[in-house]
């Protein structure tokens, strides 16, 4: 697609001339005099078309540059007036406490509790006597079954209760900034910096699925193509370059970031470092983010021990068992002690007197824990949902099998690791 930009002629050689960007250092290209009306002088800048390949740039027409209009010499330019304000922009009038006038002119004053509307012959409202009291209704504070509402009123001034802070931790991804991209792409040629562009998009395969498509337009329009071997080697020998400004763009939006930054962005940006070949601005920024990364995973597994504790200590198996299937990285294990308790505590917790709701959610917060296969229950209550769910879970806790007369299932097979192919014996 074409474009349109200032361009300086820079010297002129018979029917070429040459040419750079106004405001550039260096030279961009090669244009033909014969595009300018009355031949290009050196020094004078002109607006150009022109469209930009992946190896070079080709002017397709040259016009005279924009002018600078004149300051309204006829006095046509509309002036505009600015208007005095009065008065305040905008006018708040608050509404009345109460119910308000009565409608039709009624100005009476409104009924107070106990008092009658029937007006008595003197014109004076008396009291309702003890036969004519109403039905008392809930106060606005007090619910249907008297129960004080008073805590779910709007706060008013001097309410002592502290107001909720901001949420942390809201960000999905870390941010990524483009000033080490722009900084690389200030160091390459006028050549390089379209497939670098690329490169930066999709990387090999984005700059080969351009150059195909670029093709096809040159086809279309019957000029020569560009051979693709050339533009692929020097993406090659950019795609080092710029994955680490990559990399270096999203670590300095996750130090940016600092606390904020979730923890599976951070662990994927130090991840990431792998696949690139650092300098030492990269190395001090990996560094940095390592440190910050193991440092708030020792938190989370200082937290995640002192709620364990706690949890065994106050025989709470529920949140034990939650603790235990959801621990803060995948390194984090219990201890052999610990796990010992968690597994008689279990085990006595799984008796046929248990209640059957209790008894299946116990089962339910096993299964997705590590220490399932050592659970051995005492038995199964007399219920057919509590017998549903030992024989769907079978397979998990196989003490459960043994209980329900069922042949144990065999323990799951061990993953599958990709077997390295055997080198065959050299000749001699």
């Amino acid at each position: 697609m074409s474009r349109r930009i200032d361009i300086e002629i820079t010297s002129v050689s018979g029917e070429s001339a040459t040419w750079r960007a106004a405001g550039a250092k260096l030279p961009k290209g090669t244009l033909s005099t014969g595009l300018i009306a009355d031949g290009p002088k050196v020094g004078h800048v002109y607006r150009a078309e022109i469209e930009q390949f992946m190896n070079d740039i080709e002017v397709l027409s040259v016009a005279p540059a924009k002018t600078a209009s004149p300051l309204d010499p006829r006095n046509e330019r509309i002036a505009i007036i600015e208007k005095k304000a009065d008065g305040p922009d905008v006018t708040v009038t608050y509404a009345p406490k109460g119910r308000g006038p009565r409608r039709n002119g009624d100005d009476r004053r409104p009924r107070r509790d106990g008092e009658d509307r029937r007006p008595s012959r003197d014109g004076e409202r008396k009291p309702r006597g003890e036969g004519a009291t109403r039905t008392e209704r809930p106060s606005r504070r007090e619910g249907e079954d008297g129960s004080n509402r008073s805590s779910r009123l709007p706060r008013r001034d001097g309410d002592q209760r502290s107001a909720r802070g901001p949420r942390t931790g809201s960000l999905t991804v870390a941010p990524v900034t483009t000033t080490h991209r722009n900084a690389m792409l200030g160091t390459l040629s006028a050549e390089q910096i379209p497939v670098a562009e690329q490169l930066f998009r999709g990387g090999i395969a984005a700059v080969r699925s351009a150059i195909v498509e670029q093709n096809k337009t040159l086809v279309a329009q019957s000029r020569p193509t560009i051979d693709p071997i050339i533009i692929e080697r020097m993406a090659e020998d950019l795609v080092g370059r710029t994955a680490l400004a990559f990399w270096k763009d999203r670590a300095a939006g996750a130090i940016g970031a600092g606390k904020e930054l979730k923890l599976r962005d951070l662990r994927a940006v130090v991840t990431t470092a792998k696949t690139v070949s650092h300098d030492d601005e990269s190395r001090a920024m990996l560094k940095d983010l390592q440190t910050s990364l193991t440092d708030r995973i020792e938190h989370m597994r200082k937290v995640w021990t002192e709620k364990l504790s706690t949890a065994l200590a106050s025989n709470n198996l529920k949140e034990t068992l939650g603790l235990i299937a959801r621990p803060p990285d995948v390194s984090t294990k219990v201890s052999a002690e610990d796990a010992a308790k968690i597994v008689s505590a279990v085990s006595e917790a799984l008796n046929p007197s248990q209640p059957a709701a209790l008894w299946n959610e116990l089962v339910a917060l096993t299964v997705e824990t590590s220490i399932r296969r050592q659970v051995k229950p005492v038995g199964i209550p007399a219920d057919e949902s509590s017998k549903a769910v030992a024989i769907k879970n079978a397979g998990a806790i196989p003490e459960l099998a043994k209980l329900l007369g069922m042949a144990v299932p065999p323990p799951p097979p061990p993953s599958a690791r990709p077997s390295r192919p055997r080198r065959s014996p050299s000749r001699a």
